[in-house]
């Protein structure tokens, strides 16, 4: 008696189950809804699909006007700032896909993004300083502000420009020290490879020489420089007196080089200034021996 009451509750639960399945499937007011949402997602898709690609589209046509405006842009500076603006638009889009497909299905969106707010909202406390390295990083990439190679000083650091990130920028001092410094902290740069840069050497001299002869000495000197180091467009400028006392004076010279080859031309010139005064020294003695 007991098993076939619960048989007959076992096919009375069958039978009402299949009919709640038939129905289900039967509903065609809930089919119709079912196909026009499955098609709203479907053209939300492919809006979002073609808004991206447009995006995309309209950044490299605005990269690749810059780049034909500026003759010394950095082709890695326009790939990286097209890609991480791509990268932005990519995500604001597929956000915003994916809101409105969770919308389309049946989910409160409101109580969605009050909490995707309070998180975003407690990311950004906690990374200020990120968010302002990052966001300091894509403007000088942006502006061209400088390059890999460049000669820059900011605050107490000076070097030459080793690698450029949305973080931070590494310099490499002439004595080999490395600065890491975050994008954040880099107020004022001084680019010294805009243009060239200016050697300059001071000379001083005793009264008791002749000007005239100390300048064409040291002309001579220059001459000997360019023919001895080619890379040289034309000899370093005597430019003549910069100072001068009762007992000295000072005659400069100057030469156009690159800002990173600073340094080492004034060495050059002094040197060869000296041993263009040894030569004279030299040749002095010999005349007064003889």
């Amino acid at each position: 008696m007991w098993l076939e009451m619960a048989t007959d509750e076992m096919l009375n639960a069958a039978v009402t189950w299949k009919d709640k399945v038939w129905n289900w499937f039967a509903d065609m007011d809930m089919w119709q809804g079912v196909l026009i949402s499955a098609l709203k997602i479907l053209l939300i898709f492919i809006l979002t699909r073609l808004f991206v690609k447009v995006i995309y589209r309209l950044i490299d046509r605005s990269l690749e006007r810059r780049e034909k405006n500026r003759l010394q842009m950095n082709p890695r500076r326009l790939v990286t700032v097209g890609e991480l603006m791509k990268n932005v638009t990519s995500i604001t889009a597929n956000f915003i896909l994916l809101m409105l497909v969770l919308g389309e299905i049946g989910f409160e969106l409101g109580p969605l993004l009050a909490g995707a707010g309070v998180l975003g909202l407690a990311i950004g406390f906690g990374a200020q300083a990120l968010v302002k390295d990052v966001i300091s990083g894509f403007f000088i990439i942006l502006e061209d502000q400088f390059a890999v190679g460049d000669v820059i000083q900011t605050g107490s650091y000076k070097g030459t420009v080793e690698m450029i990130g949305l973080r931070s920028t590494r310099l490499v001092s002439w004595t080999g020290e490395v600065h890491i410094i975050p994008n954040g902290s880099i107020i004022n740069v001084t680019n010294y490879s805009i243009g060239n840069a200016l050697a300059v050497v001071d000379l001083t001299f005793s009264q008791t020489r002749r000007l005239e002869e100390s300048m064409e000495l040291l002309k001579a000197g220059m001459e000997k420089l360019k023919q001895s180091h080619p890379e040289f467009s034309q000899a370093p400028n005597v430019l003549g007196i910069q100072s001068m006392s009762s007992s000295e004076y000072v005659i400069r010279i100057a030469a156009e080089c690159s800002p990173s080859e600073r340094t080492e031309v004034e060495r050059l010139i002094q040197t060869f200034a000296k041993e263009a005064m040894e030569d004279a020294e030299m040749g002095r003695g010999t005349a007064v021996s003889r």
